[in-house]
């Protein structure tokens, strides 16, 4: 491709300003979807990648985008994910990739990719969170009218039936009320009540919206709360436990270390790092 402002790939269309040589300065190069998989990836995607990932830049495929890092070899020996409907043809051209159509997105040290068009805005989220912290995503989120945060290593697709019509007005109010009331103790009756639902409804509701269960979307909630007053407030890390609904700074540390494989103390630390 030499003409800046035309398509490199189906979908993919760089700035008319630069074309692909603007990959030579970018800190994040996405790749979105292609309207066509089996559409050859051009010779200069291909190399302006390799060349952005040696200098170290962040490279994400959306989607059927992970066809042109695979292409580019970026993908060699890692799990990686694309929309359900191409994750067979991913694997079979390229049998060195792991791919795990079963996930949302995959994160790594520069490469990430992602399923579908709302795992795109997942992973995209996620990306936000990790530059500037969940405060920032959570607002975006919030402008996107989209949950602010799922885990990785959701399946993408629960094979669930639709739940009936039983007159509730969705689970939305109680999310809501669960998210103000995070540091007092919510019991699973507290939320089917609050959103007018049987226990086993709330509990297949959870499955199939979210691809969770109520208790671990709780935990994920606390956890994004913590998070967020860590890297926004001076509160001690104690008050910080009690008002994300831990109680204690030693359960909360428990959670930091199972989930994010750090303390709160070293995650303030090192968000006030990237940020200063």
């Amino acid at each position: 491709m030499t003409e800046p402002g035309a398509a490199a790939a189906a979908g993919f269309i760089p700035s008319a300003a630069t074309g692909l040589d603007g990959l030579e300065l970018a800190e994040t190069v996405i790749v979105p979807a292609c309207a066509d998989v089996d559409e050859p990836t051009p010779p200069g995607l291909v190399q302006a990648l390799r060349s952005a990932y040696a200098r170290g830049a962040r490279i994400v495929g959306l989607c059927s985008g992970a066809f042109a890092l695979a292409e580019a070899g970026l993908l060699d020996g890692r799990r990686a994910t694309t929309h359900w409907m191409y994750a067979e043809r991913l694997s079979r051209r390229y049998p060195s990739v792991q791919v795990d159509p079963a996930i949302l997105y995959t994160t790594g040290e520069q490469v990430y990719t992602s399923a579908g068009t709302a795992a795109g805005i997942d992973l995209c989220l996620e990306l936000v969170r990790r530059d500037h912290g969940a405060h920032v995503a959570n607002e975006v989120a919030r402008r996107l009218v989209v949950a602010p945060h799922r885990a990785a290593d959701q399946a993408q697709f629960v094979p669930v039936p639709v739940p009936e019509d039983d007159g509730a007005a969705g689970l939305g109010p109680a999310l809501e009320w669960a998210r103000a009331h995070l540091d007092e103790h919510i019991t699973l009756a507290d939320l089917a009540g609050r959103a007018h639902i049987s226990l086993r409804t709330l509990i297949r509701r959870f499955q199939g919206e979210y691809g969770v269960t109520p208790s671990q979307w709780l935990r994920r909630e606390r956890l994004r709360r913590a998070q967020e007053l860590l890297e926004t407030t001076s509160m001690p890390v104690d008050q910080v436990a009690h008002t994300s609904g831990y109680g204690t700074a030693a359960s909360m540390r428990q959670s930091f270390a199972r989930d994010l494989h750090t303390s709160p103390a070293a995650y303030r630390q090192g968000f006030r790092h990237r940020t200063g």
